[in-house]
């Protein structure tokens, strides 16, 4: 009897039924939270660092103490020490700007907001997830949760019971709501840019196949959106996604994308007329802006204009929407309009810039800025490191951090859709900072 060992194939594999069970009981609190995104939220889409309450928000706060209770009982590795100062840089900027702001005690909160999103909850994830199946479960769990989403989200569009746009019902939103009608893009944006990944990374066989399948259906919600920020993201996410696959692979997928594009909105008339449209807005931002630009240059504009008022802390967590009116110009409107998937209509106050580097130079200033974007610098920087253990946790993990890191140019943390994201911060934390992704090797019987 002779034996062989071979490595775990990361994402290729499909594993056994039994297999998949123990594996989801292990990571059943992660899944919990991925799952509990699927129950209707009853707050708004706070921005900012406000809150949502939401039953997500709570699992995810259980998935940190289930966690804490293994580290003690010892069933759980520590954190390296690469890892804890990656993932604790923040830490240091939030707590700063909470001490320095005119009332600290308003600032709590947005203290534990922060934590939560970009500190804890991603380290829960890096410590329950152990090796690539772990990875492949709870990305599939994202990749099902998207294809859910955007299910309503088309049914919403052709039952015209989705939310206002341009006077009908129409525009996707899933389970979120009209008052986070960016919750579903970035869902189906997520389970998007991780099928790519799979597909570009995987050997040629059902995997592939099932990524491909996904891919396809997911880019008409996606479409339905109307979500130009998640667009952009996406497209040059997988774009980067494609050029790391290979340069020859990228022109192939490419023309194959085009083709379907026309397909769909051309050809079966998906939305033609509107999508073109809101494509078309993209290229007028600057030359004809409707009224959401103007009030997002208007609160870009505020946010630069309370980081020069205090441009090492800034103004302190929670403090852009006390402080906007008296930065802002007379061409911010009262609010933005909401209406449709269920609830009336109703004027929603804009209490963040919609970016997420002026919200955090505006309220912790540039130590701040500095911590945060460093330690997603450095995340984004190890995943791509690895890429030669792992072409397909690799793309994956890159993948998402690039989305979410340009995606942050049109958007920012608030909404139930947050706690998702911190989840997806976990999973490429794990890949970037944990000893050895690659996973204990097979040993068979030969």
């Amino acid at each position: 009897m002779t034996t062989a060992v071979t490595t775990v194939p990361a994402l290729a594999g499909v594993p056994e039924p039994r297999d998949w069970a123990r594996r989801a009981g292990a990571l059943s609190p992660v899944l919990a939270v991925i799952a509990l995104l699927l129950v209707p939220g009853g707050g708004g889409a706070q921005g900012g660092t406000g809150g949502t309450g939401t039953v997500a928000d709570a699992a995810s706060g259980l998935l940190v103490l289930i966690c804490l209770v293994r580290l003690l009982r010892g069933g759980a590795r520590p954190l390296t020490r690469t890892a804890a100062v990656v993932l604790g840089l923040p830490v240091f900027g939030i707590c700063l700007a909470a001490v320095t702001s005119n009332d600290p005690a308003s600032s709590l909160p947005g203290v534990a907001r922060y934590v939560q999103v970009f500190v804890l909850v991603p380290a829960a994830v890096l410590l329950t997830v152990r090796d690539r199946r772990d990875f492949a479960v709870v990305a599939w769990a994202v990749v099902a949760l998207a294809l859910v989403q955007g299910a309503v989200g088309v049914g919403q569009f052709l039952t015209g019971t989705g939310a206002s746009y341009q006077g009908e019902d129409i525009r996707a939103v899933g389970t979120f709501g009209a008052t986070d009608v960016m919750g579903m893009a970035t869902v189906v944006a997520y389970g998007l840019v991780i099928v790519t990944g799979i597909a570009l990374g995987s050997p040629a066989g059902r995997t592939r196949t099932a990524a491909l399948v996904c891919a396809g259906l997911l880019v008409v919600p996606l479409l339905l959106s109307f979500s130009r920020g998640a667009w952009i993201a996406t497209v040059l996410a997988c774009g980067i996604q494609l050029l790391l696959g290979g340069v020859r692979r990228a022109a192939r997928v490419t023309l194959a994308v085009g083709a379907l594009a026309v397909v769909l909105v051309g050809g079966l008339g998906i939305g033609s007329e509107m999508v073109e449209e809101r494509v078309t807005s993209i290229t007028r931002v600057t030359a004809a802006p409707d009224q959401s630009v103007t009030d997002r240059y208007t609160m870009w504009a505020a946010a630069g204009r309370m980081w020069r008022s205090e441009p090492l802390t800034g103004v302190g967590l929670k403090g852009f929407p006390r402080y906007r009116d008296s930065h802002a110009s007379v061409a911010l409107s009262a609010g933005s309009d909401t209406a449709g998937a269920g609830a009336g209509y109703r004027k929603q106050p804009l209490l963040s810039p919609h970016n997420m580097y002026l919200l955090v130079l505006g309220e912790q200033g540039l130590i701040g800025l500095l911590a945060l974007a460093g330690s997603w610098l450095a995340l984004l920087v190890g995943a791509l490191r690895r890429r030669r253990t792992g072409a397909e946790c690799a793309l994956v993990a890159g993948g998402l951090l690039a989305w979410q890191l340009i995606d942050f140019f049109y958007a920012d943390i608030g909404g139930p859709s947050t706690v998702l994201m911190s989840v997806v911060f976990g999973l490429a934390a794990w890949w970037a900072l944990a000893p050895g992704p690659e996973g204990p090797p097979e040993v068979r019987g030969a």
